[in-house]
């Protein structure tokens, strides 16, 4: 550390007492990036990205503002295509299948892989509707009986099912904030997908209705592997396994998420945790 720097003491983040870094996912790699590149026309936008996400752990993305964060989660289900502009090269694999395949169906792959955006985006459909289209669409339920399950099933694990079960047809669009991210979660998991991406899913949310979601993703990481966006570092210390920190499309670090707090191996990462940046 430079002389006449704030020592680390300074960091306000505080870890929850179950975040030691000796307690990391010792699964299987889930997802893999490699050289990963992101051109918005001639400017590259992330720089050679390799990273390892390991099954049923949540994997937290900090920095900045346009660092490359939010870039990076959107190649893990090729969201990026739907841009214009992008060009992405290098390699990601889901369970070492390569998801930039040319043969790969990308309607199944977003169902392996499925987003929580940052803003609540509700179909504008009932409630039971916006859980019922994902299985519909993939061909997951040969009968009405089913289906009713499926829904059941998600919104209960979304913890939305008893706020919900008497009004299934009222409009998605009628819930609370919190109720309208929980429902979206919901419908992610309907379609029973292996990884959820969350994109800053608390950014719009007040503090009750996050502290919801983030003890959803505590419970859904015994089924799903999970790499959420946050720009909230105390989010991150609260929710991950392990945090990335990224800088102007740079991987800088990844590690243990009490490690990335309290010892960060790079001063950018130091920098940006204790405030002096960001």
């Amino acid at each position: 550390m430079n002389m006449g720097q704030p020592s680390m003491n300074t960091l306000k983040v505080t870890l929850p007492e179950s975040a030691d870094s000796q307690a990391l996912p010792q699964g299987n790699i889930k997802m893999s990036a490699r050289d990963v590149k992101v051109f918005y026309g001639a400017s590259e936008a992330l720089h050679g990205i390799n990273m390892d996400i390991y099954e049923n752990e949540v994997v937290a993305f900090i920095g900045p503002s346009g660092c490359g964060k939010s870039t990076f989660l959107r190649c893990l289900n090729r969201m990026n295509d739907t841009i214009d502009s992008a060009r992405v090269t290098g390699k990601v694999t889901l369970d070492d299948q390569d998801i930039y395949d040319p043969s790969l169906d990308v309607v199944q792959l977003r169902a392996q892989v499925g987003m929580v955006f940052q803003k609540p985006n509700p179909f504008p459909k009932s409630i039971f509707e916006n859980i019922a289209y994902g299985p519909r669409l993939h061909g997951l339920v040969d009968n009405k009986t089913d289906l009713e399950e499926i829904v059941e099933s998600s919104l209960r694990r979304a913890g939305l099912w008893n706020e919900v079960k008497d009004r299934l047809d009222a409009p998605g669009t009628g819930l609370s904030g919190g109720q309208q991210q929980r429902l979206c979660i919901a419908r992610a998991i309907a379609v029973s997908p292996e990884v959820i991406l969350m994109d800053e899913p608390c950014s719009a949310l007040d503090p009750i209705a996050t502290t919801i979601i983030e003890e959803l993703i505590d419970e859904l990481k015994g089924s799903y592997t999970i790499a959420i966006v946050t720009h909230n570092m105390q989010q991150a210390a609260r929710v991950s396994d392990r945090t990335a920190f990224f800088h102007l499309g740079n991987l800088v670090e990844l590690s243990a998420t009490r490690e990335i707090f309290t010892n960060p191996q790079d001063t950018r990462t130091e920098d940006y945790i204790t405030g002096r940046f960001g």
